[in-house]
């Protein structure tokens, strides 16, 4: 039998306790550490007071298509690439920290999630490396946004150059209550 590092145990306990507090389900954590399931359980217990979600993850690449989520997902894969190829570090640990610059950049209100939770900014990694997503220039401002390959023409146009019309009366929404 070959027995395990402890060094590598520390670096995998420190991983999933920061992948934990980042609202990584269980899932995501057996992917990206060695630890037992036993043992991850046993971690998320202690980190969040409460046994993991149950279920399973979400599994559409058509989700980041929607306007909002399209901008948030692909604000975050922007600083995810700058920092994996600035960096060179493992993709977990550019994911980590692409994460939290993302999460400082869209803070939540209180009560609220993130538009783009840890698990599927995981999940969108998995997407992107599997050809079922793609990052793609805006023809209008020359951002770089996700998109799925099967819809891409010779003219992307993204939804903050070409906001729907429900993103409109969304913001609008926000500003009346405010005042």
């Amino acid at each position: 039998m070959n027995e395990k590092s402890i060094l590598d145990e520390i670096y995998d306990t420190h991983l999933a306790m920061e992948l934990i507090s980042s609202g990584a389900r269980m899932q995501v954590l057996e992917s990206e550490t060695s630890l037992s399931r036993r043992k991850l359980l046993r971690l998320y217990k202690e980190i969040k007071g409460c046994s993991p979600a149950k279920g399973m993850l979400p599994f559409s690449p058509y989700w980041f298509m929607s306007w909002e989520q399209n901008i948030h997902s692909s604000l975050f894969y922007n600083i995810y690439l700058y920092l994996h190829k600035k960096e060179n570090k493992r993709p977990v640990e550019s994911l980590l920290k692409a994460y939290r610059l993302y999460s400082e950049q869209c803070p939540c209100e209180d009560g609220q999630k993130p538009v783009l939770e840890f698990t599927r900014a995981w999940t969108l990694l998995r997407f992107i490396d599997c050809n079922m997503l793609e990052h793609v220039t805006c023809s209008a401002c020359g951002g770089s946004f996700i998109f799925a390959p099967r819809y891409i023409n010779t003219l992307f146009i993204c939804s903050l150059c070409h906001p729907p019309s429900r993103a409109i009366k969304k913001d609008c929404a926000k500003t009346h209550l405010s005042h």
